[in-house]
């Protein structure tokens, strides 16, 4: 079993393909024939998910989705200390998670063709984000 923490740099409210920088920052994945990766991000206004990797209009429909589903300024929130994308931003990393999973086959993460490990920033300065990697197999 292997663990990494590893720290992104802030990026703008969006969903941002982040695998390649995971596989970079982890490089003992190489020495698991079959196992799991988890990706856990230690934070609750962002979050993870798995999705298109190749068409960056994919990512800027989630962004225009997720905004209509869990508009800012809504009158009926109570939590808006850190301003209007605050609780929209919690609700939205509820909505998505907190983690990933995925397969390791021959020292690398079994991704679909067009699969990518998305880091979901719902807020608009969010700041630099945490992350847990921790893999085990054989």
């Amino acid at each position: 079993m292997f663990q990494q923490a590893i720290q992104l740099h802030p990026r703008k409210r969006g969903f941002h393909l982040i695998t390649s920088e995971l596989v970079q920052a982890f490089p003992r994945l190489s020495e698991i024939k079959a196992g799991m990766l988890q990706v856990f991000i230690q934070h609750t206004s962002a979050s993870l998910t798995l999705n298109e990797n190749a068409d960056p209009t994919v990512r800027m429909d989630f962004e225009t989705w997720f905004n209509k589903a869990v508009p800012e300024n809504d009158p009926d929130y109570r939590h808006n200390d850190e301003g209007p994308d605050d609780m929209p931003a919690h609700l939205k990393a509820a909505l998505l998670g907190s983690a990933v999973m995925i397969p390791i086959h021959n020292g690398r993460l079994a991704l679909g063709t067009w699969q990518g490990v998305y880091l979901c920033e719902h807020r608009s300065y969010g700041g630099a984000r945490n992350l847990l990697l921790t893999a085990w197999g054989e």
